[in-house]
């Protein structure tokens, strides 16, 4: 496909430096006051002592995907409108340094692109050409990272209706189809709502929604545990 093409159509225009070449090394002194030196530092945390993070790291280890920090994640500048992606292509999580700036931000980000990258690594997601798969890996992430849980919600100031949490995860989903996808509102809510239980009830590698850091800790408990008794039989 040609370039321009795919970058319009993927959103690869999202992430400028995603078509660019070889970065300029900096000295360590200058690096040491960059965005991207605080996003390294923010990842590492997030990688060490999010309960979300390491689950799935844990989860993709096991399944055969091991994730290597300086070969799964970049740190780049990003449009204004994103936080960060996953490069399909290269199997890479972006994290956009020029727009998290608080680590429970990038635990948010890191936890949501790294369930699309399990998604990708467990099953035969067809991101380009299967909006379904898309929508299916989005509604899970929405589902499953704390992008809908309810400190998250009231720190945008959506408070409490009925079904509140589904509502957001439709939303999130719906907005992430719409900043990678040129189609409509109208085509992107149909496919939503098309694969929106059978994926909303796909809590894998959780076994349930976590909604905090104690349910996500709980289940990482929980994940450790059975594979060490598997690794017994």
């Amino acid at each position: 496909m040609d370039q321009s093409k795919q970058e319009k159509e993927y959103g690869y225009e999202l992430f400028p430096e995603r078509n660019t070449g070889p970065k300029k090394e900096k000295s360590f002194v200058k690096s040491l006051f960059t965005s991207q030196f605080k996003c390294e530092i923010m990842l590492k945390l997030a990688m060490e002592t999010s309960p979300y993070a390491k689950l799935l790291l844990s989860a993709m280890n096991s399944s055969g995907c091991k994730v290597i920090r300086e070969r799964h994640f970049a740190c780049e500048d990003c449009d204004g409108s994103v936080s960060g992606g996953f490069d399909v292509a290269s199997s890479q999580i972006v994290l956009c340094q020029n727009n998290i700036h608080q680590q429970s931000h990038m635990n948010r980000v890191v936890t949501h692109e790294l369930i699309h990258a399990f998604d990708h690594c467990r099953a035969h997601v067809d991101w380009f050409n299967n909006l379904r798969h898309l929508a299916c890996s989005e509604i899970r992430a929405a589902n499953l990272s704390g992008d809908c849980s309810f400190s998250s919600e009231v720190s945008r100031f959506n408070f409490g209706m009925k079904q509140h949490h589904q509502e957001c995860v439709r939303d999130r989903a719906l907005r992430s189809i719409l900043a990678v996808r040129k189609i409509s509102a109208e085509e992107a809510q149909k496919i939503v709502d098309e694969v929106f239980d059978s994926c909303s009830n796909d809590h894998a590698p959780f076994g349930r929604i976590p909604h905090g850091s104690k349910d996500a800790e709980f289940a990482y408990r929980d994940h450790e545990s059975r594979d060490r008794y598997n690794a017994n039989l």
